[in-house]
């Protein structure tokens, strides 16, 4: 097997996908409570 050097890879991809992904889940759940207090106030 090949040896393997700890901190070696390069993970600027993966690092980009997770910070979008963040980005999508932060937009996602104030999306989500803006609908909420919206239909609670709507319904009054």
């Amino acid at each position: 097997m090949a040896e393997h050097k700890h901190g070696s890879m390069d993970i600027k991809v993966q690092e980009k996908t997770f910070e979008g992904f963040l980005r999508m889940v932060a937009w996602g759940a104030a999306i989500s409570i803006g609908v909420l207090i919206f239909m609670a106030l709507a319904n009054g």
